[in-house]
């Protein structure tokens, strides 16, 4: 086996092992929910985003037939819908979060129907549905933005969790290396959000470490 083929072997096993690292966080919620049998300090809507983007990656790689993104996605679309399912179960205002699902994926439907119906040229289709995933993409590693300014306003990290941020970094670093490996912009470009953003967390992370803010809260009391 060629020098390359191995390299590019191992990348792909990097993307596929890292990115359901970082799914496979939301288990701590799944659990959470079951034992407490509530949706306490749960927030829905990263499940729901995280779930119509795995859609839309899993529509590009089939259409690209890509295999990586094929597995990753195909497997965190069945982990998002889990926790959607168990969120849903637990929640006692199931009419808020049903319309919220329903508009995303009647949004979903719409792009589906323009990609695969009205855009007949394979290559075109597979431009604009990458375009359409990048933006996607970039917008909700770029929504947390809110959060980190938050957290420089109080002095404390206690919203931020460490574990996702490395999951966060690693798997943004290693889709970027991914892509620019196949020449592919709509894959290597939304990825560099998001390792901005953990380098962010991880600044933020030194600048306030936890042990810090339990002794800022004592002191606010």
């Amino acid at each position: 086996m060629e020098a390359g083929s191995v390299a590019n072997t191992l990348l792909s096993g990097a993307c596929v092992l890292f990115t359901l690292g970082m799914f496979s966080t939301g288990l701590s919620d799944l659990r959470h929910m079951r034992m407490t049998r509530r949706v306490d300090n749960v927030q829905f809507l990263p499940f729901l985003t995280t779930d119509v983007n795995n859609l839309s990656w899993l529509s590009y790689g089939i259409l690209k037939g890509d295999g990586t993104l094929i597995v990753v996605n195909t497997v965190g679309a069945v982990l998002q819908t889990l926790y959607i399912l168990v969120y849903l179960h637990y929640c006692p205002r199931k009419r808020a979060v049903l319309l919220q699902t329903a508009t995303l994926l009647g949004v979903l439907l719409l792009g589906f129907g323009y990609f695969w119906l009205l855009v007949p040229n394979i290559e075109a289709r597979l431009q604009q549905l990458g375009l359409f995933c990048s933006v996607f993409t970039i917008s909700m590693y770029l929504s947390p933005l809110t959060d980190l300014a938050k957290v420089i306003q109080t002095k404390s990290t206690q919203s931020l969790s460490f574990s996702l941020t490395i999951a966060t970094l690693l798997t943004s670093a290693s889709w970027t290396l991914y892509g620019f490996q196949l020449r592919d912009p709509y894959i290597m470009v939304p990825n560099f959000p998001g390792i901005l953003t953990s380098f962010i967390r991880l600044w933020l992370f030194w600048k306030y470490p936890q042990e810090q803010d339990r002794n800022y809260q004592l002191l606010q009391t």
